[in-house]
């Protein structure tokens, strides 16, 4: 009959969840569906020694990454503290992911994970993401690799980066389906009590419940506006007259203190708003582009569709039908 072999490397200071999320959800999948192909989850690590997650408990190795001589049909290299990064640094444990990677179906990274993808050359010129926190960092060591930190997860031929830590459940769901449907995908989110996935362009971090975006006075002044009147004129003229600069001055400070235009930043929070209010109220849709301040529902399809890669309308029922699926007994 066969098996779909899925390898999960980890070294030491893995992140417990994203191993847990990835072999849970694949082993949901075969309770959920027994006469298809199996899947087997083999966790991989140097040596094949029992590994010290980052929370302190320890797992046991199943495999020596070394001597890993089967093509996995999945590749995914789970990251976590520090001591990824030094797994990324050592010519060895690179190597290994290098090589099995050439026979690999599938080649994936959760979080800091898509450190030890990009030192093993496997990112060069992919648009790739991984946990926001650590972004910056991989974008410094590897110039080579385009890093996005917004996105959930990224797909680029044969190789995807996530997130971190709970994107390990979405990465594994959106393979789940890719196998064996979307029905099956829904089922075994509904048994990690979960909705379906999110969708891999969805935001990390929503920019209203992420930290402030600088210490800077009058940006603070300007984001507490913006995030208040949101339904009001928001152009950039009069948000310098709301912290007392000329609008060129504006937006020279919000490119060096948030890394966008004032003009950009209103967008997003505009359309993030939307979002929220379509997926928690009934309002239509010409209500809520009023009220987010777009002029009209085509300016905030438009928007929507830039920021969300989909309808207004398909994300409100996409939302809507996963929350029915999973909420049935």
């Amino acid at each position: 009959m066969g098996e779909h072999l899925v390898v999960v490397v980890a070294c030491d200071d893995a992140e417990l969840i994203e191993i847990g999320a990835i072999s849970s959800a694949f082993g949901l999948a075969n309770d959920d569906d027994p006469a298809a192909v199996p899947y087997r989850v083999v966790l991989a690590s140097p040596g094949g020694l029992p590994i010290r997650s980052r929370s302190g408990l320890v797992v046991q190795g199943q495999r020596a990454l070394e001597r890993l001589r089967e093509a996995p049909d999945t590749l995914v290299v789970v990251g976590g503290g520090p001591g990824i990064e030094k797994a990324a640094d050592d010519p060895i444990v690179v190597a290994h992911v290098r090589r099995i990677a050439r026979h690999t179906g599938r080649v994936a990274s959760v979080c800091t994970g898509a450190a030890i993808l990009a030192a093993a050359g496997l990112l060069d010129g992919r648009r790739s993401t991984t946990h926001w926190h650590y972004a910056g960092r991989l974008a410094q060591r590897h110039p080579r690799v385009i890093v996005d930190p917004a996105p959930i997860y990224i797909r680029t031929g044969n190789v995807t980066t996530a997130a971190g830590i709970t994107s390990a459940i979405d990465l594994a769901l959106a393979f789940i389906e890719e196998d064996r449907g979307a029905d099956v995908a829904r089922q075994v989110a509904r048994m990690l009590v979960t909705y379906l996935q999110r969708p891999g362009n969805q935001a990390q971090m929503s920019m209203f419940t992420s930290p402030e975006p600088t210490a800077d006075a009058l940006v603070r002044r300007v984001t507490d506006h913006i995030a208040a009147h949101l339904a009001d004129d928001l152009s950039t003229t009069t948000l310098g007259a709301v912290a007392g600069l000329s609008a060129r001055h504006l937006t020279r400070l919000f490119r060096a203190e948030v890394g966008t235009t004032p003009g950009r930043y209103v967008r997003r929070a505009r359309s993030e708003a939307a979002a929220t209010m379509l997926t928690t109220t009934t309002q239509p849709g010409a209500t809520i582009a009023r009220r987010c301040g777009f002029r009209s529902s085509e300016a905030l399809r438009h928007a929507f569709l830039a920021a969300y890669g989909t309808t207004p309308g398909r994300y409100r029922d996409s939302l809507s039908a996963t929350r029915a699926l999973t909420a049935r007994p």
